[in-house]
C-alpha cells in the first residue's frame, strides 16, 4: 500500500495541447503492473484541449461546471456535473469549458505498453468551438 498525503502540485496545461489557461493536477500516475493515469483538468471559461486520441480510450466525469465536448464529425455536446463520457481507443475528439462557465473533470485512462497515453493533433478552431448549442444555466 502507498499513501500519497495531500500536496499535490498544481501545472499549467501545456499551450501544445491546450487552448485557454487549463490546470492540471495529477491523481494518478502508471507505476509498476498499473497502466492507469487519472487527471483531475481545470478549465477556465472557453478553455479547451486540441483534437486528440488515447490509445486505450478515455472516461471523462464532470466534477462540477459545464463544459464541451465533441468527438470528430459528430455534434458539440453540453456536458454538466455528474455527466461521464467515454471516448472509444482511438476516437479524436476534444473537450473543454463552455464559454462562460468554469469546468473541471476526472480523465482517466490506461496507457498503452509504450507508456503513451495520447496523441495530440491540431487546436480546435474558434469556428468548431463556436458551433456549439446555447448553454441554459
Amino acid at each position: 500500500m502507498q499513501i500519497t498525503r495531500n500536496g499535490i502540485d498544481t501545472a499549467a496545461g501545456p499551450s501544445d495541447w491546450f487552448s485557454g489557461a487549463v490546470y492540471v493536477d495529477t491523481v494518478a500516475t502508471p507505476s509498476g503492473a498499473s497502466r492507469l493515469s487519472a487527471s483531475s483538468v481545470h478549465f477556465t471559461p472557453g478553455a479547451r484541449t486540441a483534437w486528440h486520441t488515447h490509445p486505450s480510450g478515455q472516461t471523462i466525469y464532470v466534477l462540477e461546471g459545464v463544459g464541451l465536448a465533441q468527438r470528430r464529425g459528430g455534434p458539440v455536446e453540453v456536458i454538466r456535473s455528474g455527466d461521464r463520457v467515454f471516448f472509444e481507443p482511438g476516437e479524436e475528439h476534444w473537450h473543454g469549458g463552455a464559454a462562460t462557465r468554469f469546468m473541471t473533470h476526472l480523465a482517466m485512462l490506461q496507457v498503452d505498453d509504450e507508456g503513451n497515453s495520447a496523441t495530440w493533433g491540431a487546436h480546435v478552431t474558434d469556428e468548431e468551438y463556436g458551433a456549439a448549442p446555447a448553454i441554459d444555466n
